[in-house]
């Protein structure tokens, strides 16, 4: 059973290694990837006892915060979320991220957008008013048996490549993240990708360590080795070129 708690935030823009800036409008996060790096050290960094995935901190407070720290901030990339879906289930609730947005988008921050989940397409009059923003979607593999077992609580493939299909057809610059490549068909994902993104980022598990135990459980031990990401990204980016796609591999 999921633990809500409605909590005081004392900061939400956090400086990034890999963007300016990360906003994180919630602690925890609903949709429990089996392979999410933040499940390694969240919940002891939380304080929650909770496994991940059972536990989120709502910041309720996140707009009052973000609007002063912006006040004082350098402008740069906000990167919207590095340790949470920003739009896991209870965002259409309580709408943090949409207000955290509509602030950012009024000092003219660029942001860059991660998640799994439709409820994206919400916010797209929102990302309209950016001069500068992307807004990508993790879809790790083709195959809807796979993503369900890895990714159980996410929208399927399906809903995600259409958001996908409908932002970009908005104007709105948009990014595929496949990573990690979890088993599938690198072939059709590429083709069910093609004309929806304006790049692909490809990523291996970086963490099989964590989820060797699950691998084992389903018989995939082949699917967790370097040989299988090298033969999967090999084919992968054998189709985007084919199809003229931009992409970049950071692995």
């Amino acid at each position: 059973m999921l633990k809500v708690k409605e909590v005081e935030a004392k900061s939400l823009l956090n400086r990034s290694k890999i963007f300016d800036y990360c906003l994180n409008p919630y602690t925890g996060c609903q949709i429990n990837c089996t392979y999410c790096y933040a499940r390694l050290f969240m919940r002891r960094y939380s304080g929650h006892s909770e496994a991940w995935g059972e536990f989120v901190d709502v910041k309720v407070n996140a707009f009052e915060v973000l609007k002063k720290q912006l006040d004082k901030a350098k402008k740069g990339t906000v990167w919207i979320s590095s340790v949470c879906d920003p739009y896991q289930p209870l965002e259409a609730t309580y709408s943090l991220t949409r207000c955290c947005l509509k602030e950012l988008a009024k000092r003219q921050f660029p942001v860059n957008i991660q998640t799994k989940s439709k409820l994206v397409l919400r916010d797209v009059d929102i990302f309209q008013e950016f001069e500068t923003i992307e807004v990508g979607l993790t879809i790790t593999t083709d195959d809807e048996r796979v993503a369900r077992l890895f990714e159980p609580r996410a929208p399927s493939v399906e809903e995600r490549v259409r958001a996908l299909e409908i932002i970009h057809s908005s104007g709105i610059p948009t990014f595929a993240f496949v990573g990690p490549l979890l088993p599938g068909n690198p072939e059709r994902l590429a083709e069910r990708l093609e004309g929806k993104v304006d790049k692909v980022f490809i990523d291996k598990m970086n963490y099989v360590y964590s989820v060797k135990g699950f691998y084992h459980q389903l018989g995939l031990q082949r699917e967790m080795t370097d040989r299988y990401f090298r033969e999967y990204k090999a084919r992968l980016i054998y189709e985007l070129e084919k199809r003229n796609m931009n992409f970049e591999v950071l692995f």
